[in-house]
């Protein structure tokens, strides 16, 4: 998913504010299902929410004004009721590798209890890695 820099990503510095990084992989895997046949908001209406509960990102160099990105999404672990996705913040110009994160989603239902993922979105990231 390709992502372009404004004004209001940045901070006092000129470069884009790190939190701000959080919001275009969370895109990107929206993007990431949208592609795949799959409507977060379909799943949200039944019940089905999928929180991040564990982040690990990685800043390796910034990204300024008017940068455009591409923010790449990748499934690497999958259990009964959560999975992992690898994600990487790759500056297109120069094919710099800006941010690269490990993002684990649990899946609840809306009382915000653990649930098995939803057999057709388990099918498809197990399409993806091996499952255990």
């Amino acid at each position: 998913m390709e992502v372009r820099i404004y004004y209001e990503d940045t901070d006092a510095g000129g470069v884009v504010y790190h939190a701000n990084y959080l919001c275009y992989m969370e895109r990107a895997r929206t993007e990431f299902l949208r592609e795949r046949g799959l409507s977060v908001r379909a799943m949200h209406d039944m019940g089905i929410i999928f929180p991040v509960v564990a982040i690990e990102a990685n800043y390796r160099a910034p990204a300024r004004l008017d940068d455009l990105l591409e923010v790449e999404t990748q499934i690497v672990a999958v259990k009964n009721s959560s999975f992992v996705a690898a994600q990487q913040v790759i500056r297109k110009e120069d094919g710099k590798l800006l941010v690269e994160a490990r993002v684990t989603l649990a899946c609840v239902g809306e009382e915000m209890r653990a649930r098995r993922l939803p057999p057709e979105l388990k099918d498809l990231f197990c399409s993806l890695v091996a499952c255990q």
